[in-house]
């Protein structure tokens, strides 16, 4: 099996709508998440969790903010890229935001490691 890094990304505007959601509807919106979580089974090797406040770090020692709009991660394991982009079909951070997106990495082995 190989690992893929899921990322999950979110417009800012969304993002702000989510500050004042009562904790009720953030139940009711990880309900969503947690039949996904269900579908992918032992291939869900990490839900991951939300990301805040990244920055980017420059040669010359420099950070800004990051302009990304990265979200979340999550960490599949599949035979191949048709198998994990399966596995995130009908993914609720789809259903979000209608730009929200969702972009899928396969790692790499290391020589050696």
């Amino acid at each position: 099996m190989k690992k893929f890094i899921v990322i999950y990304h979110t417009p800012p505007e969304a993002v702000k709508q989510m500050e004042n959601v009562s904790q009720e509807d953030q139940a009711k919106g990880m309900e969503g998440w947690m039949t996904w979580a269900k579908k992918c089974g032992d291939n869900l090797v990490d839900m991951g969790a939300p990301l805040i406040n990244g920055i980017q770090l420059s040669p010359d020692g420099k950070t800004n903010p990051s302009n990304k709009n990265v979200n979340g991660y999550s960490i599949l394991l599949a035979e191949n890229m048709n198998e994990a982009t399966a596995l995130l079909k009908g993914h609720p951070h789809l259903g979000w935001n209608s730009e929200c997106t969702i972009e899928v990495h396969e790692t790499m082995p290391l020589p050696g490691m």
